[in-house]
């Protein structure tokens, strides 16, 4: 008798076990997740990680913890899932950040950040091996920092990232055949995660949601999780928005461990939501004759208001221009998200043009819009195909440029909005408020990041040409993104750039720049080291004091020469800094601003140097002298003369800056937005 009530209560045991460790969500109306974040269920059932809410996270777990181990020590069972996803953006080819399949030991994340971390970690805990954290990415966004592989990819995560392993988004068909899969496209598609604890194997999948799971998975990695997952964890689904509007979905969710996840009811999945504007309704195609007859009675008044409103709103629109699709904006919803280029959305004014705060009135974007004005053609159609392909440079330190508009007259360029201005200002003339060395360095290190994208990490090499803290826009965060890319020249990797005109700030302009006219990476790196002093020390690289004007660089090697160089720093930082990273700053500034353009460092050694990755050099083994710097600085000083410049801080300043070739507005020399010290020459 005994025996058979203990076997009844091992078969109760087991069935309440595969109750506890299976589960099959073909929609969630019902379902009873814990969500976090701003998840939620649609009225149909769609699980809905994201809305259109910039820099935000969502988390989705399900309520109870999974039992992975039979002891903590043990191995992990094997376990398998499956889920279908969505991920629509706002605008076709911008894009959030990506979506992941998460185990985890506590639900909501606790610490977690948005953006780039996907809402899974953050800069602190990135990495760690005590996080105890195993997902599967599909990441829509490339971040160099993570050493992402472009911006449409699959990777396995392993406590943190960048991932173990990754590869572009797609799947191989019955015959063998590769197929790339747009991650961003809109479209559902079904994912299958399969771990062997025997083997110690992980399996990826990814299919269109109208295609069978394929029999060769799409990324696979040998190991063991033991390691990273505890006895008890949590499932669940993370995701995370950033500057552009991106929903993330998930339609139906499977999960077993010790067996194969139950296959999901395609039929009874919910619907995604549709894609771009409704139909005409038949009541207005109805509706119009009879509205017609009511227009032809105001028909005098009628014409006069619709003249009046189309001249208020005309563009200029050239077949040529057809083709840039999003990039050009209708002046209509510029002129609405200003409130009419209202004097209260004005953040700044400049030596040819205005900049108004706005919000896009269907996306409820904001942005910068530059007004400016133009009385030729001629290079117009150069000049806008140069905007558009600016404009693809993706980088969370480098402001976007999200399109055009003309009219005649007139160009209006539409940025991202930085809410906290630009860098100069909270450094010079008494700031009200004052950054401190943490935020300084990160402001660096992120400048640096996005400078070495621009020199590697895009399809073109691109040359900044007028790097400095005014170019340098902060946004909510008081994260450093690179702005003003009026001066920046393209050109293909492995070829010279050709510009021979010189254009820039005096007090960042290299030597070799001044003599030959041709501006190269090295001319960057120069740029960046007399920015580096500035952040560091909180001056000018050339000040005006008692009548004579004082070079910073020359000042700071003078600290180092007296064994002293953390005394140059920024007074107003008081004793607030890491006395090591403040002195690497500082060698570094002088590093790069070394007369001899082949003994700086390139942005990828500056970044493993600002990383730790990379020991510093002594400066005595790179030649520096104290002629040599001299030399670099007053050259370009000397060379180019007071009178090719002009300076006047009192003048407001925007939160976006950019120079334009004015030979595109029918003459033949560079102008500045900002009225900073811009040297012009033809």
């Amino acid at each position: 008798m005994f025996f058979k009530i203990l076997v009844v209560l091992s078969l109760l045991a087991v069935l309440a076990y595969a109750h506890e460790t299976s589960f099959v969500y073909n929609g969630f109306r019902s379902a009873k997740l814990s969500l976090d974040g701003i998840a939620g269920v649609t009225p149909n059932g769609l699980l809905k990680l994201t809305n259109h809410t910039k820099q935000q996270k969502g988390h989705a777990f399900h309520p109870d913890p999974v039992r992975f181990k039979n002891s903590p020590n043990g191995s992990v069972f094997s376990f398998s899932t499956t889920f279908v996803f969505a991920i629509q953006p706002q605008y076709a080819t911008l894009s959030g950040h990506g979506i992941v399949f998460v185990v985890a030991p506590q639900r909501s994340l606790p610490g977690s950040r948005g953006n780039q971390y996907l809402g899974m970690f953050n800069e602190t805990d990135n990495g760690n091996n005590t996080n105890h954290v195993f997902g599967v990415e599909l990441d829509t966004i490339l971040n160099s920092e993570l050493q992402d592989i472009n911006n449409n990819h699959v990777g396995i995560d392993l406590n943190g990232l960048p991932s173990a392993k990754s590869t572009p988004a797609g799947y191989y068909a019955d015959g063998g055949e590769f197929k790339n899969l747009t991650l961003i496209s809109g479209k559902a598609m079904q994912v299958w995660v399969d771990y062997d604890g025997t083997e110690k194997q992980i399996n990826v999948t990814l299919a269109p949601i109208n295609v069978q799971k394929p029999q060769t998975p799409l990324l696979s990695l040998s190991q063991g999780l033991s390691s990273i997952i505890n006895q008890s964890m949590y499932v669940g689904f993370s995701s995370s928005t950033g500057s552009f509007l991106t929903s993330h979905y998930v339609l139906g969710w499977s999960f077993r461990v010790n067996g194969e996840a139950q296959a999901l009811a395609r039929s009874q999945l919910p619907k995604l939501p549709r894609i771009g504007k409704k139909e005409t309704s038949k009541v207005l195609t109805i509706g119009l004759p009879l509205m017609a007859i009511f227009v032809v009675s105001m028909l005098i008044l009628s014409v006069v208001y619709v003249i009046k409103r189309k001249r208020k709103f005309a563009e200029v629109l050239e077949d040529w221009e057809r083709g840039y699709g999003p990039h050009r904006f209708k002046f209509k919803d510029l002129y609405i998200a200003t409130k009419g280029f209202w004097e209260q959305e004005l953040l700044g004014t400049g030596g040819f043009g205005r900049v108004y705060r706005g919000i896009l009135p269907t996306s409820k974007i904001e942005i910068a819009v530059k007004r400016v004005s133009h009385e030729s053609r001629q290079g117009m159609r150069e000049f806008v195909a140069e905007i558009i392909s600016i404009g693809r440079l993706r980088h969370r330190n480098i402001v976007s440029l999200l399109g055009y508009c003309r009219r005649k007259g007139e160009l209006l360029l539409v940025y991202d909005y930085m809410p906290n201005g630009s860098l100069d200002k909270y450094l010079y003339n008494q700031p009200k408020v004052t950054l401190n060395w943490r935020q300084r360095f990160r402001v660096i290190k992120g400048v640096a990041s996005g400078l070495l994208y621009l020199h590697e990490g895009w399809e073109q090499v691109v040359i900044h040409r007028d790097i400095k803290a005014s170019n340098i826009l902060l946004d909510a965060d008081l994260n450093g993104r690179l702005g003003d890319f009026g001066l920046a020249r393209l050109y293909d990797h492995g070829t010279d750039p050709q510009t021979t005109h010189v254009v820039g700030t005096l007090g960042y302009l290299a030597p070799e720049h001044t003599r030959t006219g041709k501006a190269t990476r090295n001319t960057d790196v120069y740029a960046f080291g007399a920015f580096l002093l500035e952040v560091a020390c909180g001056r000018r690289p050339i000040e005006l004091r008692e009548a004579e004007d004082v070079l910073l660089v020359d000042w700071v090697f003078s600290c180092w020469v007296g064994g002293a160089i953390v005394e140059a720093r920024d007074p107003k930082l008081g004793a607030e800094f890491v006395e090591e990273e403040m002195e690497l700053v500082l060698k570094l500034g002088l590093t790069c601003s070394h007369a001899n353009p082949l003994m700086r460092p390139s942005m990828r050694q500056v970044l493993q140097y600002l990383e730790g990755d990379l020991p510093m050099p002594e400066l005595s083994s790179i030649g520096l002298s104290s002629s040599g710097l001299t030399f670099a600085h007053r050259e370009g000083f000397d060379d180019l003369a007071m009178n090719r410049f002009s300076q006047v801080d009192d003048e407001p300043r925007g939160l976006v800056s950019n120079l334009i070739p004015s030979s595109v507005f029918g003459e033949h020399r560079y102008v500045h937005w900002h009225f900073s010290s811009l040297v012009e020459i033809d």
